[in-house]
């Protein structure tokens, strides 16, 4: 049957390492049936490059390795921090903000749709999707230009499930959370249910989840402080994910697929503020919050066609719809009158729109099966604008972002050890900005401070030169030079002006950030043995570096050098036991002066602490497993003395067991109860309400079927 032809077409997508290019890799529940573990081909690459095999670090998170996290935390940021050796520790909030990947800002995708807001970053754009919606996610370290704006930094593509199988396929989830007291207001609940299969040339899928989180407990048994930007405990939200794809023959496919995320947090919480200076945390207790709850609401619809053999090429095509709503809890910067004559304090909520496409056609065997071509169009509309919700004044004004880019891409075998990877990416983008006044955060009246508005328009011709050598059957070196195209946070820029006599077009502020990419790196295979190490430095001569004032983050635009070393290792101890180790150093400083010359450190609001991960996973029996995982901090220090971090380590286990129908699952996060300030709080900004304790021993039992 031609459904059958066409999941084996799939097959290297499904499956591979954990650690890529590991030929040990074990497949996740789902697939352990099929004997096939072709590497991974990584979707994120727009040549659709088998992992293992790029000259840049790629790391591919496999479903079992999400599934692991997940009985331990459903954190989306925290599932990041663990398996991504260079991504910062989760601030446990629903706000993003100082969460960076090798000190710069990351690319999301869903599906390769970008969910990041460069234009006003809001700081919630990986919470854009509930990770029981998610296959794998891709990994590509270091700035990268194939998916267009925002990449500086690396890009996480969330790449979601499928129908598989034939006939209806069932799956039935259930989690129930808590703090070790079993407090009636820390409990959680998580309900997710999917439907998938194919008939004939269709395949489908129909997902949808729930989950409802209490408030969190620290180590001391106090509540966690509430956080103004956002929240993630007390809140719920709700993920709607439906997928059709239909074969036109074995070789094309189109697919369509609908998506919507909402997650609103409660308004029964309000914060006890606490005091940095006396080692005080910021808490919380019941109480009605001013104003509404925030909200962060997310819609997507995607259309794509692929064809492997149109007329010797394979075409990829497709065009989405992005739709993002994000509203921030009262602040006491906003102050109103109510019918009343009464003050109150408005709250902000950020709107984006994008509408684009990306179109890519490769041709593989040129030059006697040695020569691949990859070259594309993709096309980008963002509109974004940042509103006060109860009065509609414009804190950020409409800002329309157009982007038109062409690349090429040419992969060589110069010889059989030695590869050559480069390609050439031109960018064009304007934006396009009407005259508008900004706030006075003082009192109800708009400021007199009128901006001129305008059409700046930018291009940059980018370039990617890599090399790759596998010097034995176990080892292979590989060399990277890469460049990534962003835009500053132009919404954070316009809301800032404070001047007199402004206009769009002569802010230089407003300049497109490139970084430039080096690394170098290796990577070895002894069977049951992995290992891999690379060095990067990530440059923008005029990059943005996030800096407080008055109690608000401002970018500033200056030179920033970054440099670092990531190490990632798998052990597989016979057929039972697989140990893993990452250990990730970075430092950077950026140019306060003005004269050329890094002469400042970076906090913890641009990059993260150097990081020790170990874990070990265990199958003791056909129907018991277990996994250990430990994570350590070390101390920082910066030239601002307030801003220095003292280091925490944590641990987390979890258990599984497999019934006669479903499985079982038990989770510990921070097995020790540790109680410490989170990294964040200590290292980004000096501030009594931002000073917040992490989540104590927290536990997740689990049930999951399928039928």
């Amino acid at each position: 049957m031609p459904h059958k032809t066409h999941a084996a077409w799939l097959a290297p997508v499904i499956f591979g390492s954990a650690l890529p290019g590991f030929a040990f890799a074990q497949a996740n529940d789902e697939t352990t049936a099929s004997p096939d573990l072709s590497p991974v081909v990584v979707t994120a690459t727009r040549n659709r490059s088998q992992a293992g095999e790029t000259p840049q670090k790629v790391t591919v998170i496999t479903r079992e390795q999400i599934e692991q996290q997940l009985a331990i935390t459903q954190d989306p940021g925290q599932v990041l921090s663990n398996l991504i050796p260079s991504y910062s520790p989760s601030r446990q909030k629903l706000s993003n903000a100082g969460e960076t990947f090798r000190g710069r800002s990351p690319l999301f995708l869903v599906d390769g749709v970008p969910q990041s807001n460069p234009l006003r970053d809001s700081a919630r754009d990986s919470y854009t999707i509930d990770l029981s919606m998610v296959e794998r996610i891709e990994v590509i370290h270091g700035a990268s230009a194939e998916h267009g704006l925002g990449a500086t930094g690396g890009l996480i593509n969330f790449v979601t499930r499928r129908g598989s199988g034939a006939g209806i396929n069932q799956h039935a989830g259930v989690s129930l959370t808590s703090d070790d007291d079993f407090e009636s207001e820390g409990f959680g609940y998580k309900l997710d249910y999917r439907l998938s299969g194919q008939s004939g040339d269709w395949d489908y899928l129909g997902a949808i989840s729930r989950q409802q989180r209490g408030v969190f407990f620290d180590g001391n048994d106090e509540i966690v402080g509430i956080a103004y930007p956002g929240e993630l405990q007390n809140s719920i939200s709700h993920d709607l994910f439906g997928k059709l794809g239909y074969w036109i023959d074995d070789d094309q496919n189109i697919e369509v697929s609908l998506k919507h995320f909402d997650l609103e947090e409660g308004d029964d919480y309000v914060p006890v503020i606490g005091d940095r200076a006396a080692g005080i945390p910021t808490s919380a207790r019941r109480g009605n919050p001013d104003g509404d709850p925030g909200f962060n609401q997310v819609s997507m619809a995607r259309l794509s066609y692929s064809h492997a053999d149109w007329l010797g090429n394979a075409l990829d095509a497709q065009i989405y719809r992005q739709r993002f709503r994000a509203q921030f809890a009262t602040t006491p910067f906003f102050p109103y009158l109510d019918a009343s004559g009464d003050t109150r304090y408005d709250q902000t909520r950020n709107e984006s729109d994008k509408l684009g496409g990306k179109f890519t056609i490769s041709r593989d065997g040129l030059l006697d099966d040695r020569l691949k071509l990859t070259t594309g169009i993709d096309v980008l509309q963002d509109e974004t604008r940042q509103v006060l919700a109860h009065t509609d004044r414009t804190y950020v004004p409409e800002t329309q972002f157009r982007n038109y880019a062409a690349f090429v891409q040419g992969d060589v075998s110069l010889t059989e050890s030695l590869s050559l990877h480069s390609g050439v990416r031109y960018e064009y983008a304007e934006l396009d900005v009407d005259t508008f006044s900004t706030i006075d955060r003082s009192n109800v009246t708009q400021d007199n401070v009128s901006v001129e508005g305008g059409t700046p328009t930018f291009n940059e011709t980018l370039y990617n030169l890599g090399l790759v050598y596998q010097a034995t059957d176990w080892a292979q070196l590989y060399a990277n030079y890469s460049q990534g195209f962003g835009m500053p946070d132009v919404g954070r820029v316009l809301r800032g002006i404070d001047t007199p006599g402004q206009d769009i077009d002569s802010l230089l502020q407003l300049q497109p950030i490139v970084t430039d990419n080096r690394e170098i790196g290796a990577r070895f295979n002894w069977e049951r043995y992995g290992l891999e190490i690379s060095y990067y430095e990530s440059n923008s001569d005029y990059g943005e570096r996030l800096t407080e004032q008055n109690g608000t983050f401002a970018g500033s635009r200056e030179r920033t050098e970054i440099q670092g070393v990531e190490v990632t290792g798998e052990m597989q101890l016979g057929d039972a036991h697989d140990l893993r180790l990452s250990y990730a150093h970075a430092q950077g400083k950026s140019d306060t002066t003005g004269d050329g010359r890094v002469d400042t450190k970076l906090t913890g609001i641009n990059i993260a602490p150097d990081t020790l991960r170990l874990g070990w996973s265990a199958a003791w029996s056909d129907r018991l497993s277990s996994h250990l995982q430990a994570s350590y901090y070390f101390d920082r220090s910066v030239d601002n003395p307030e801003l220095e971090f003292d280091g925490y380590g944590l641990i987390d286990a979890s258990l599984g067991y497999r019934l006669p129908a479903g499985k079982l699952s038990f989770g510990i996060e921070n097995l020790t109860d540790k109680e410490y300030i989170t990294y964040y709080s200590q290292s980004a900004r000096v501030s009594d309400e931002y000073y917040f304790t992490g989540r104590g021993r927290t536990l997740t039992l689990g049930y999951q079927l399928d039928f």
